[in-house]
């Protein structure tokens, strides 16, 4: 059986404006395994990007629990670790240093992590190779189209060899070809044994997954498994 990788009970965040409480995700109970891919969709203002900041340990709950590999995460956990081991994020924009090669980029992670730099620029290499990008090594983000930039966004969240990949709206600033081409590249992430989960309004991405999470007001009022979900 797949081992559980992802465990929320109740979890909610209120944000504080002033004197308001706004509640942007109210009592998520989720459990989602090693190896599923899903997607996490819904309306403006749904709960989605909340929802990815907690997973991505980006934020800490307001109440409830979650379990990310049999670790709570909660006020005072080591949040930049956390992310650093388990987790890496791929998004809309991109997200790329400028002035930095596509080689560069990728490299950023390894170097929090402490890696050598002899490691870090064979690694980053390989990556770049695997998603097709193997000859821009040396080109920098304004030198590559929307769909190579997306490429190297994608190896570099695979730099640490993370458990988790958060991915968002991930097709959202691509023509139709090329996204499909980025969720080909998330799937077979994901057939390697890759956890994915894909925050996106785009419903032909969303049905490309396994598993679609509907969010309205800031709970969940579907978890259906797609047509997709026991193909192999």
């Amino acid at each position: 059986m797949p081992e559980n990788l992802i465990h929320t009970t109740h979890l909610s965040k209120t944000y504080k404006l002033d004197s308001i409480c706004v509640p942007a995700l109210k009592s998520i109970n989720l459990d989602i395994n090693s190896g599923e891919l899903v997607a996490v969709t819904g309306p403006s203002g749904s709960g989605k990007s909340t929802l990815l900041n907690l997973l991505g340990c980006l934020d800490t709950p307001s109440s409830g629990a979650y379990f990310l590999d049999g670790i709570e995460i909660k006020q005072g956990s080591n949040l930049a670790a956390i992310r650093r081991e388990k987790i890496g994020f791929i998004f809309q924009t991109f997200n790329l240093l400028p002035r930095l090669t596509a080689q560069e980029n990728v490299e950023i992670p390894m170097i929090y992590k402490g890696l050598s730099e002899r490691v870090r620029r064979e690694r980053a290499r390989e990556l770049l190779e695997s998603v097709g990008l193997g000859e821009r090594i040396n080109h920098r983000p304004t030198q590559l189209s929307g769909g190579e930039q997306q490429r190297v966004a994608i190896a570099r969240a695979l730099a640490n060899e993370p458990a988790l990949i958060l991915a968002d709206e991930p097709t959202g600033d691509l023509d139709t070809k090329t996204g499909r081409e980025i969720l080909a590249i998330l799937k077979e992430l994901n057939r390697e044994g890759v956890t994915v989960i894909i925050v996106t309004h785009e419903e032909e991405l969303a049905q490309a997954t396994d598993r679609v999470i509907r969010l309205v007001d800031g709970l969940v009022i579907t978890d259906k498994p797609t047509n997709n979900a026991n193909l192999s």
